[in-house]
């Protein structure tokens, strides 16, 4: 009996939570010494009374010596009889302190791990802890204060035509930039004065509802950090800079679109309806017909659905994932091009992040994808299975990725392929990025992201689909000291393609957010003061 209590002890020992562990033990040592209390052959008084043994009488068998030595033994035998019956209890005290030794090292691993536990959390929270706003004199920000959000964006203009020069920053490396002393300008009147109103008309799942995963997560990921920031996002509209829509279009998708009826016309309207309502509630609207408000979308159908509204399309500023220049719906200039992120795991959105160097990277590309839009069957066409330093696939093979995982060939690649599908935008450009891979962007009519301030050009190669056929001759033809410069341009420009749970200065978040700032900067004039 004893061996197998033993047993689930330290089954539960290694399976059970401490809490539980303590109460479990707690019971099972209760039921152990009713059990062998039930079980002696005396009543408990018995044992828990001094032992009935007449040590005086045999004393004096001893002292007197004149009884036989077989008496001696005869009352020995007696009295180790009685005695036995007592052996028991003694027993059973002994597991039951035992018992309580063992629960002891088991409180104090507990402890242990609590306090492991609570100084991981404690590290974790650090580091996604928000920075600290920007410090300000005083005399500033009273300044600031006394501004109109129209002389605000005034005042921010013309900081930004005077940005001091910039060479050097330990924040920012220069060669990524176009005019790094503008942009880092640009930011710093971004994290002072912008002030986002976000409408808190609209039932979920379709608003305030984000859709955190796939490879449309990039709107929901903005909407969930953009509605929990505590420094942008501002309660009086009248302060605001910027108004959000907080729209998703992938839950629109799911919620109203009927499968196989091939009509987003519902989508369309239901958008419309909404900003109309918003239209007769508020005057913001009206103030300025939209070109202060802006939304994020990052399904394919994003800049479809918004065709039942001419003001939307026209003046509101739209971050798309479809940023299509030929369509006559993205503007160049005007809207904003959202990176596509492919998140697999909310917990952890950087997971697997990283490459290898240069020299651990024998592949000379890499593809791999379904066969639609245009482009990839003529890539497949010419590659596939024709060289073995080119990897050019469908949908990977078993058999292939049984031997190399999606994400490991990207890692061993020097150049990642990134060709259009039904649409322009791939979450392969952020992939290769993420896997310190040199991107290959084959999509003629794509706007890039962050175009405005990122040199694309330094870290990744653009290739029309025209010279597909001569795809490794314009590989090859690049030298390997330059490689090795935009292979690290890659790792560089890294962190502003990142989604943190808590973001930080010049990630994915914030670079998202100064494209639509500086948006509203150019299409604002000085005569708009009032």
């Amino acid at each position: 009996m004893r061996k197998f209590l033993r047993r689930i002890i330290v089954v539960l020992f290694f399976r059970v939570n401490w809490k539980k562990l303590f109460v479990i033990g707690t019971i099972l040592t209760v039921f152990r010494v009713v059990f062998q209390i039930y079980s002696l052959p005396n009543p408990l008084t018995d044992w828990v009374s001094s032992p009935p043994l007449d040590v005086s009488s045999y004393q004096r068998l001893i002292n007197h010596g004149n009884k036989s030595r077989e008496l001696e033994l005869s009352v020995t035998s007696d009295n180790q009889m009685k005695m036995s019956k007592h052996l028991a209890p003694v027993v059973l005290l002994n597991s039951i302190a035992r018992s309580n030794r063992l629960m002891r090292v088991m409180e104090r691993r507990a402890r242990l791990l609590r306090r492991r536990r609570r100084k991981k959390q404690a590290r974790i929270v650090e580091k996604i802890v928000y920075p600290p706003p920007p410090v300000v004199p005083d005399h500033l920000q009273r300044f600031i204060v006394s501004l109109t959000p129209n002389e605000a964006l005034a005042y921010a203009r013309r900081e930004i035509e005077q940005a001091p020069l910039v060479t050097d920053d330990p924040d920012l490396y220069a060669p990524l930039f176009r005019n790094i002393s503008n942009f880092k300008r640009s930011y710093e009147m971004m994290e002072l004065l912008l002030k986002v109103y976000i409408y808190k008309e609209g039932d979920r799942p379709i608003f305030h509802e984000p859709h955190l995963l796939g490879i449309y997560s990039s709107e929901g990921w903005f909407m969930k950090l953009m509605e929990e920031n505590p420094y942008f996002v501002t309660r009086d509209p009248e302060k605001a800079h910027l108004f959000y829509l907080p729209y998703s279009s992938r839950q629109l998708q799911m919620a109203v679109y009927v499968p196989g009826s091939h009509n987003l016309r519902p989508l369309s309207e239901f958008l419309r309806d909404y900003v109309n309502m918003l239209a007769a509630k508020y005057p913001f609207w009206n103030r300025t017909h939209g070109t202060d408000h802006f939304l994020v979308a990052c399904h394919d159908w994003g800049p479809y659905i918004l065709k039942d509204h001419e003001e939307l399309i026209r003046n509101t500023i739209k971050a798309l994932c479809n940023a299509d220049i030929s369509e006559g719906i993205f503007k160049a200039g005007k809207d904003v091009s959202l990176p596509e992120t492919a998140i697999r795991n909310i917990g952890k959105p950087l997971v697997n992040v990283g490459g290898k160097r240069v020299s651990q990277r024998p592949i000379l590309a890499f593809f791999a994808g379904n066969m639609h839009g245009p482009v990839r069957p003529k890539l497949l066409k010419y590659w596939s299975d024709r060289d073995e330093e080119m990897k050019i696939y469908g949908p990977l093979p078993t058999s292939v990725s049984r031997i190399m995982s999606y994400p490991d060939h990207m890692k061993s690649s020097k150049f990642c392929l990134c060709p259009m599908g039904f649409e322009v935008n791939s979450p392969r450009i952020v992939e290769a990025i993420y896997y310190e891979c040199v991107p290959v962007i084959i999509a003629d009519n794509l706007a890039l992201p962050f175009d405005e301030v990122l040199d694309w050009s330094a870290f990744s190669l653009i290739v029309s689909d025209e010279d597909i056929p001569k795809l490794k001759e314009i590989l090859l033809s690049i030298p390997l000291r330059r490689y090795q410069v935009m292979q690290n341009n890659v790792k560089r420009v890294q962190k502003h393609f990142h989604w943190n749970a808590m973001p930080f200065r010049f990630d994915l978040f914030h670079m998202i957010l100064h494209s639509i700032w500086s948006r509203r900067l150019n299409q604002f004039q000085e005569s708009q003061i009032s």
